[in-house]
């Protein structure tokens, strides 16, 4: 609700945009002047605000913010861009022109969409209208960072579950149960520094007694409080979950019934083909799509048809390992059953593998393994600092079937994939046919371009090389992807390349600035935003919040749902976006939950949908009375992928241990001894908020950490400025010491570009060697096979000081 507390002074209810945690908040606002944001304890997710967050009046105020449209009227090599004011009108226009002179010239494929993550923006608030555009326009092509950030969470763990084994708000999934779980696992997550509510909420669950395992190279957020902390090695975090699914299958300590019934584990893989063995191949006739198992109580086989998840004749009691041989229309063929190939997979990483490779005890392994399995029901999230690596789909499997072997998804306690109040889709999906596939779809088919986004390396590639085909025009909603991305020299010159770019923003940045046209937008306090559901709990979910404005915005500032239905008008689009009328768009989208536009904007706070959560939904019934089972392709929990074997990958999770560089050859280790990694900051979102002083002065320059050993042997002291070098590339940071990292490990940070007036820090370019752009020292070469994603979180490095007198001037 608003409510006037004093003359004068208004308490505005709503939630915070800034990043996916939504936190829900109080802003007062006096005398029309907003002056501070607190948390809202009534709220699902108001239990906290952080940093960011209480710094939102200064984000709000800021004298570099975006005020009016600007257009280039220089070239895009000139230092100065010659920034010229225009009206929104003609803006517009001009983009409109360019998307269509090139639609008409090239196809609608060549123009491509970007926008920011709505893991760590404010884009959520008008994401889904961006999509619409893009669907409308006929384009197939997103840049935005899903190989970087949800890909393996989300996405990959949908060729294991069918649907993402973490939730990750727009791309949905399973949420884990912390109030009801009895051992939580944060895996390369630190919610401290980036979702406060599922912080809060771990800490509760400590106090009732759950267990917690964190798996993190840094001791850092809830690593101190953990029951076991696990310092693995960076880039190993596959081969660790199939350490550890190695100690529980050997042990016994996993949920042989939930391997039997739910999982493809029982089928059966041909030892001439390693494929899985098909019905057709054992009783002629059968319809094809079927695959066999063994049973052991009648030793013989069974089929079992995925179309209605079931075995014919009904199995006893399915073999989970060893071998059979079995009569086929080719002869006898040995065959073992998926779950003893897993097995076989899972023994390769044994204790002492995982010790050599991992740099963690087998003590250790064992005794993280014992508490999974010991303190069930378990939960987990495996957020970013997994994914940010070469082999981030295959690790994101092994993790998912880890976790698996607890019996622990949908069930209380678990992984639950929560209800949701019933909306209308609003993204456009089915608005326009394309022609042309997703850029990066025939290098890698299951990856992200599978759901229309592509990789920025991709885009570079299309905008440099014309390959697949060209991408001459880009529309960018707050994309900074030469700080978000690797390789940011060939960004430069791939964004420069293009024949039109306009990019919408609250601040010049230097993507930014290689723009035709800026346009400025308001934050997500200066403009209404639609949210339903806040993910975390089932309470949560049951939310539904119409945001409303706090202040006007700055200047002519517009949210970006006004800018993308403008936009959508002048390129005769304006049907499929309800005439203009964002009202009624969030009508059509609210129309199935009984919850109108009038009671939302009557009641800021937010309504609630009582939803009733439903465990276990694999075993509930469809409409022909078969068990709904898992939506993947056999009703299963897929150990063995046959869409992975069908596009030449291992079927199973191939875990390979991360190589110096693209090319080992080119970097002897004597020459880069060190692992680079890098971690979020706790004060900003990425690469935005480093210009507001209250934020700043708490970390005026980026940082390393290092061991002080590691440091001592290369003559470094606390507080040196040193170089960070890599085979691909070179960074400047100051050096902090943290006698918990491994001695063989630097932990960097991403993001730093922009300077702080108030504190005389002016902008750095990231193109700069001697400059603090992480991104220079990633080798882009080094890619995941399946998504694309960089490695971005493991690099070989060395570390040098930089000369005293260079530090003092």
């Amino acid at each position: 609700m608003t409510a006037t507390c004093a003359p004068g002074v208004d308490r505005v209810k709503g939630y915070c945009g800034l990043c996916i945690a939504r936190c829900g908040t109080i802003a007062t606002v006096a005398d029309g002047r907003f002056i501070r944001l607190d948390p809202d304890p009534t709220h699902p997710t108001g239990a906290a605000i952080c940093a960011k967050g209480r710094a939102a009046p200064e984000l709000v105020y800021h004298g570099d913010r975006l005020t009016r449209p600007l257009r280039r009227t220089r070239p895009k090599g000139d230092p100065d861009p010659g920034w010229e004011e225009i009206s929104w009108d003609a803006a517009l226009d001009q983009i409109a022109a360019a998307m269509r002179r090139t639609a008409a010239q090239y196809g609608p494929e060549a123009v491509a969409f970007s926008q920011s993550s709505p893991s760590t923006t404010a884009i959520a608030d008008s994401g889904p209208f961006v999509r619409r555009l893009m669907n409308a326009f006929g384009t197939p092509n997103m840049v935005w960072p899903l190989d970087l950030c949800g890909w393996g969470r989300g996405f990959a763990t949908r060729y294991v579950f069918g649907v993402g084994s973490v939730a990750t708000g727009s791309a949905g999934g399973a949420m884990a149960d912390i109030a009801e779980t009895g051992c939580l696992i944060l895996w390369g997550y630190n919610p401290s520094f980036s979702r406060i509510t599922h912080a809060t909420a771990a800490v509760a669950g400590l106090k009732r007694g759950m267990k917690l395992v964190v798996i993190d190279p840094r001791n850092v957020g809830l690593a101190n409080k953990a029951d076991v902390w696990l310092r693995v090695r960076p880039g190993t975090d596959g081969a660790l979950a199939l350490g550890l699914a190695n100690i529980m299958i050997q042990r016994g300590w996993y949920d042989q019934e939930f391997m039997r019934t739910w999982s493809n584990g029982p089928l059966l893989v041909r030892s001439d083909t390693n494929r899985l063995l098909k019905a057709e191949d054992v009783f002629p006739g059968t319809d094809s799509g079927s695959f066999v198992a063994w049973d052991t109580r009648s030793k013989f086989v069974v089929r079992y048809d995925p179309a209605l998840g079931k075995y014919d004749p009904p199995a006893g009691h399915p073999a989970l390992q060893g071998q059979y041989a079995v009569e086929t229309t080719d002869g006898t063929v040995n065959c073992r059953p998926v779950f003893d190939l897993y097995a076989g997979l899972c023994r390769q990483h044994s204790p002492e593998a995982i010790a050599r490779m991992c740099w963690i005890s087998p003590e250790q392994l064992t005794e993280a393994a014992r508490t999974i399995w010991e303190s069930r029901p378990v939960s987990y999230y495996a957020w970013s600092g997994h994914e940010h690596h070469a082999n981030t789909t295959e690790t994101a499997r092994a993790i998912a079937m880890l976790y698996a072997l607890t019996g622990s998804f949908d069930a209380p306690g678990g992984n639950v994939l929560l209800p949701s109040v019933p909306t209308a889709p609003i993204t456009g999906e089915d608005l326009a046919p394309r022609l042309a596939p997703t850029i990066g779809c025939a290098e890698r088919p299951l990856g992200p371009a599978r759901w229309n986004n592509v990789s920025t390396l991709d885009f570079y590639r299309a905008a440099l090389e014309g390959d697949p085909y060209p991408v001459r025009t880009l529309i960018g909603f707050g994309a900074n992807l030469l700080l978000a991305q690797a390789d940011p020299v060939r960004g430069r010159a791939a964004i420069s390349s293009l024949d039109f770019y306009a990019h919408a923003d609250l601040f010049m940045n230097p993507t930014a600035a290689l723009a035709d046209i800026v346009l400025p937008v308001a934050s997500c306090f200066e403009r209404e935003a639609l949210k339903v559901g806040f993910e975390i709990s089932e309470t949560a979910q049951s939310h539904v919040q119409l945001r409303p404005k706090i202040v006007p915005p700055p200047g002519e500032a517009r949210p970006d749902t006004d800018v993308i239905f403008d936009l959508a008008a002048r390129l005769g689009l304006a049907e499929q976006f309800w005439n203009g009328d964002v009202d009624a768009a969030y009508c059509e989208q609210l129309a199935p939950s009984g919850v109108s536009l009038a009671q939302l904007r009557a009641e800021p706070a937010g309504l609630r949908r009582p939803l009733t959560t439903t465990y276990l939904k694999y075993r509930t019934l469809d409409d022909h009375g078969n068990e709904r089972g898992f939506p993947t392709p056999t009703r299963k929990v897929e150990f063995w992928s046959e869409i992975f074997a069908d596009h030449g990958y291992s079927a199973l999770p191939d875990i390979v241990e991360p190589s110096v560089s693209a090319n080992p050859r080119l970097a002897p280790a004597d020459s880069f001894p060190l692992v680079l990694t890098c971690a979020k900051p706790s004060l900003f979102c990425q690469s935005q908020h480093r210009s507001l002083p209250s934020l700043r002065r708490h970390a005026l320059h980026a940082e390393i950490e290092l061991h002080p050993t590691a440091a001592a042997a290369r003559k470094v002291r606390d507080g040196d400025w040193v170089e960070v070098r890599t085979l691909n590339g070179a960074m400047r940071a100051k050096a902090r010491f943290n006698d918990t990292l491994d001695q063989r490990v630097v932990v960097g940070q991403h993001g730093w570009w922009q300077g702080c007036k108030e504190l005389g820090i002016a902008d750095s370019d990231p193109a700069d060697p001697n400059g603090s752009n992480f991104n220079l020292t990633v080798d882009a070469a080094m890619r995941d096979p399946i998504s694309g994603t960089p490695s971005h979180r493991f690099n070989m490095c060395e570390v040098r000081p930089v000369e005293r007198e260079a530090q003092a001037g």
